[in-house]
């Protein structure tokens, strides 16, 4: 497939996660490619494994599983904030893909995770455990911003590899968080966005980093992923001050065992690593 395609997808996904609310009609993702609506129909389907409305779909109620969770906004105003014009489509279509309602869904999100084994304090608890972690080099594109955007630079790291047939060479699909969102403004948070790279040189369009491995924490979160943030909580106020370990001066990154475009959110299973000294 050549650049130009490629470069046609890129231009529609990032316009899908910059306008969630926006027009997002086969017409007028078609225009943002610069294709016929007949073909772009085919040419997205064949390179990402989904028709234009299953992306659409997926990645607006994606952001607002997010916003249910980390932000104050109603759900009325979310539904419009993600192009459901209408709060009862909007509770509907929600409800249908991740098995609650957005009501219920914040509840159960803020008080508990996805399939808890117990609470300790203010914070649910998930298993963890310590084993030593390859060295990896990774290949990707940086993030910057609100981390539970870094979808947007997945869905483009995705295309790539699609286009060009890397997935032979890609695996696992990893993210890397270099700041805390503790201190850092939103807007200022970099993440990286890729997978393990076993090829020779880094294709271009992409950049490369390095995980030097070793003693690692490893907490396995079973869920959407807009819940991780609770589990982060839960590796760094319950695990992490009563484990006796260090945390190591390098950053958490994320392994994802299976593919959201394929399995049903609450069936989602990541895995946060803590590199330890």
């Amino acid at each position: 497939m050549s650049k130009a395609y490629e470069d046609r997808i890129l231009r529609v996904l990032g316009y899908i996660h910059d306008n969630p609310a926006g027009d997002q009609s086969l017409d007028a993702l078609a225009d943002v490619a610069a294709m016929s609506r007949f073909h772009w129909h085919r040419v997205f389907r064949a390179m990402t494994g989904e028709t234009c409305a299953q992306a659409v779909r997926r990645i607006r109620l994606h952001r607002a599983a997010g916003w249910l969770l980390q932000s104050d906004r109603t759900p009325e105003q979310i539904a419009g904030d993600v192009g459901y014009p209408n709060p009862k489509s909007f509770a509907r279509a929600f409800s249908e893909a991740y098995g609650a309602s957005p009501s219920a869904f914040r509840k159960a999100g803020r008080l508990t995770p996805a399939h808890p084994q117990f609470r300790t304090g203010d914070y649910p608890m998930y298993p963890i455990t310590t084993r030593t972690e390859p060295a990896r080099r990774m290949i990707g594109i940086a993030h910057k911003g609100a981390y539970m955007e870094i979808g947007k630079s997945f869905e483009s790291f995705g295309a790539i590899c699609e286009a060009r047939q890397l997935w032979p060479d890609v695996g696992p699909v990893l993210a890397l968080y270099l700041d805390s969102p503790d201190e850092v403004p939103e807007a200022d948070l970099r993440s990286f966005a890729g997978g393990e790279f076993r090829g020779a040189d880094v294709p271009e369009g992409m950049e490369e980093r390095h995980i030097p491995g070793g003693k690692t924490a490893v907490l396995t979160y079973k869920g959407p992923y807009s819940g991780l943030h609770a589990a982060y909580h839960s590796l760094f106020g319950n695990w992490l001050p009563e484990s006796g370990e260090e945390p190591d001066d390098q950053p958490c990154y994320e392994i994802y065992l299976n593919d959201p475009r394929e399995t049903a959110p609450e069936d989602l299973l990541t895995e946060i690593c803590l590199p330890l000294k």
